[in-house]
């Protein structure tokens, strides 16, 4: 014990030593504090945790959060044990709070991440997110956080400070201006429904074609189909339009939208040899057939003279191309009979009769659908000439050859 006097009696010869002393025997003490706490944390907390069969408190507790659960220790021991340092106490009691309140918040945030993580993995709540909502709070918590470490370095009540800030709210405003808009856009995302990570859209002003794959505060991320990234400031998708493919996926068919041009030359009345050869067609024999008789009943009655061909009713080669096309689509398969189905003509112009497919996939899976639409319209390119019609298009520089070798 006397060995302990005499050093306390040379200690008290140098005032400014012994504080040092104290101060490093804090420290020390702080690290201690720190490995035990880490210890604690990192192993017991970190194994019970792993030994339960729910998933959400391996999210909430990680190493991330318990880290930094565990730094708040040691300076809340440097804090109460700063009177042993009279020289540096208010040095020391301030940094070690501003250090504490960080920590805190860091916590607090690793805290929120885990919750948005834990949403994010129930099925029901995938298509609903809320990070934007979490962000919101965060930067709520930041700001009441930089308010009290304010407070822990000036000394000052944190309602004076907060007076103060409302004087400044013209330059809050105007500084969180982006963060305001993008949190009512957000709110209004998320009521109307307008749009869930999943959801393909495309907004033409941005360039954004594909997949939504992250939707927060501040931004929306698209996975284009070239597999490029576009981010599109989130309160910008609300002031302009933007499609959303999302009725199409829930509808089970992607609709077919093409027209072909027929050569307005080639169009005519159905005379006795065209209408055998069409009555060999098998899917529009029974059309043919019950066309011909109401034509025929028709013209009886009405006691056509149907020596001339403009004379009374008579069937088209275009009329009964588009009643072939009818047919074709309603028997197959990969075309959707219960959406729109119509084959129909569309205004004439300079490069011929449009006849118009309308009508759906039974799949909205990319390639599936181009494979269909393909199908549809190779068979349709083919069949055009077996009813006396031409398809129109521009001449080509074979053409133009074709009628010189011709007139020479």
């Amino acid at each position: 014990m006397k060995f302990f006097e005499d050093i306390q009696n040379w200690l008290d010869q140098y005032p400014f030593l012994k504080e040092n002393v104290a101060l490093l025997g804090v420290l020390i003490l702080s690290y201690i504090v720190y490995l035990i706490t880490k210890t604690v944390l990192m192993r017991v907390i970190r194994g019970f945790v792993q030994r339960t069969k729910t998933e959400w408190d391996d999210i909430l507790l990680s190493n991330k959060m318990l880290r930094r659960i565990s730094l708040i220790a040691p300076f809340l021991v440097i804090m109460n044990f700063s009177y042993l340092s009279p020289t540096f106490a208010g040095f020391i009691e301030r940094f070690s709070a501003v250090l504490i309140i960080i920590f805190i918040l860091l916590t607090l945030s690793a805290l929120l991440n885990g919750i948005v993580e834990i949403y994010e993995k129930i099925e029901k709540y995938k298509e609903r997110p809320i990070k934007g909502y979490i962000q919101v709070v965060k930067i709520i918590m930041f700001i009441f956080g930089g308010i009290l470490i304010i407070t822990a370095l000036t000394g000052q009540s944190p309602w004076a400070i907060l007076g103060g800030l409302g004087a400044l709210t013209a330059v809050l405003l105007l500084v969180f201006r982006d963060t305001i808009l993008s949190f009512v856009a957000s709110v209004q995302i998320s009521s109307y429904d307008l749009m869930k990570v999943g959801d393909w859209i495309e907004v033409p002003k941005f360039g954004a074609d594909g997949d939504v794959i992250d939707i927060a505060l501040h931004t929306i991320k698209v996975q284009n189909w070239d597999k490029t990234i576009t981010v599109i400031p989130t309160y910008k998708l609300i002031e302009d339009s933007f499609k959303n493919w999302r009725g199409m996926q829930l509808s089970g068919g992607r609709r077919i939208k093409r027209s072909i041009y027929i050569d307005q030359n080639s169009i005519a009345f159905c005379n006795d040899e065209m209408l055998e050869r069409f009555g060999k067609f098998q899917l529009i024999k029974n059309y043919l057939e019950k066309k011909k008789t109401e034509i025929a009943k028709f013209n009886e009655e009405k006691k056509i003279d149907t020596s001339q061909l403009i004379n009374g009713r008579r069937l088209t080669n275009v009329g009964t191309f588009r009643a072939y096309l009818k047919e074709y689509l309603l028997q197959r398969e990969d075309v959707h009979k219960g959406l729109t189905f119509l084959v129909r003509h569309l205004p004439p112009g300079p490069e011929g009769l449009p006849i118009e497919i309308y009508v759906f996939a039974t799949t909205t899976k990319w390639a599936e659908y181009e494979d269909i639409q393909s199908d549809i319209f190779d068979h349709i390119f083919a069949v055009v000439p077996q009813f006396d019609l031409r398809i129109f298009q521009n001449p080509t520089g074979n053409d133009f050859k074709s009628l010189v070798e011709k007139t020479n």
